[in-house]
């Protein structure tokens, strides 16, 4: 019986010992290959490349359809070497070492983009005014543009991070942010109407640009929503300061002598129902906010101190509210 046991214990060290042995072999054989394909010169049909974004397959297959000498062994090496930008390579034409070419891909790709960010609840006065300084670019120019194509006065550009092509003048690039943003807002309406009328989506943007304003984060968007549509339902003035940071004074304070000089439409404390246009950009949570509201009876908000706010349904608890603040 101990003879028996130590055959089959023998027999399991040699089983062992040739599993072992074959994957010795064939990563002693991967790394001959890998050896051998990457002294093998890389052919560039090419002086300037443009790397796409995407996956390291997709830059790959994009560089094989250029003419690059390139196989699924590259894929792999690249990975290895670090992550490929995107934008344009200068190469010299003819025959190239293949490490030292997708070395470049990570290291010398000189960026072919400006990167433009429109952040949630921004006008397009203080976002042209940034783009202009930071690119050089001509404010006036980027307004009028912006008047020519967009079908809103405000919010015809949703919040997000672009890559513009760089060269292009000023009316390319708000061509560019504002088609982009209009085929969003179709798909959007369509999705959710079935038709896309501008008329009725300006209402839900006018809507979402007041909870963008208002709103201390994303979870209390509904909640500000349903009290916008209740106090519009009751005749109630909106009595919001956040209508008062339109255009030049997204980011001023509003206070009592502000709200009394104000006689433009957007002072909600002076006029009844909505203002004229969307006050700012607005984001797609605060969009769909607007679509479709919490279902609450509150007619009032008052800040927290906590990053939110607290919410009643009569002006009575809106009082306590206020008296709480202060104590804060």
């Amino acid at each position: 019986m101990i003879i028996f046991r130590y055959n089959k214990y023998m027999k399991n060290i040699e089983l062992i010992k040739q599993i072992l042995f074959t994957i010795l072999d064939i990563l002693t054989i991967s790394i001959l290959v890998i050896t051998f394909y990457i002294t093998i010169p890389l052919k560039s049909p090419v002086t300037t490349v443009t790397i796409p974004k995407g996956s390291v397959t997709n830059i790959i297959k994009t560089l094989q359809n250029r003419g690059f000498s390139l196989s699924p062994i590259d894929i792999y090496l690249l990975v290895a070497i670090g992550e490929p930008k995107s934008g344009e390579l200068k190469i010299k034409r003819g025959y190239l070492n293949r490490i030292d070419f997708l070395y470049k891909l990570t290291n010398s790709v000189t960026e072919k983009f400006n990167i433009v960010t429109l952040i949630p609840g921004e006008t397009k006065e203080i976002f042209f005014k940034n783009l202009a300084k930071k690119y050089k670019l001509n404010y006036k120019k980027l307004y009028s543009s912006y008047l020519k194509y967009s079908s809103y006065s405000e919010a015809g550009i949703i919040p997000d991070t672009y890559h513009i092509p760089k060269d292009i003048d000023e009316d390319k690039i708000i061509k560019i942010l504002v088609r982009d943003s209009e085929k969003r807002y179709r798909k959007i309406a369509l999705k959710e109407f079935k038709r896309y009328d501008k008329n009725e989506f300006r209402l839900y943007l006018i809507i979402a640009s007041i909870i963008q304003k208002e709103a201390g984060n994303r979870e209390e968007m509904g909640k500000i929503s349903s009290v916008i549509y209740n106090r519009l339902r009751r005749g109630m003035p909106l009595q919001m300061d956040g209508t008062l940071n339109y255009g030049i004074y997204s980011h001023t304070k509003v206070t009592p002598k502000r709200i009394k000089s104000d006689r433009s439409g957007f002072n909600t404390y002076l006029n009844r129902g909505l203002p004229p246009y969307p006050i700012c950009s607005v984001s797609i949570d605060a969009l769909y906010s607007a679509l479709y509201p919490d279902k609450s009876d509150y007619l009032f908000f008052m800040k927290n101190g906590k990053g939110g706010h607290d919410f009643s349904s009569s002006y009575r608890g809106h009082l306590k509210n206020i008296e709480r603040a202060k104590k804060r």
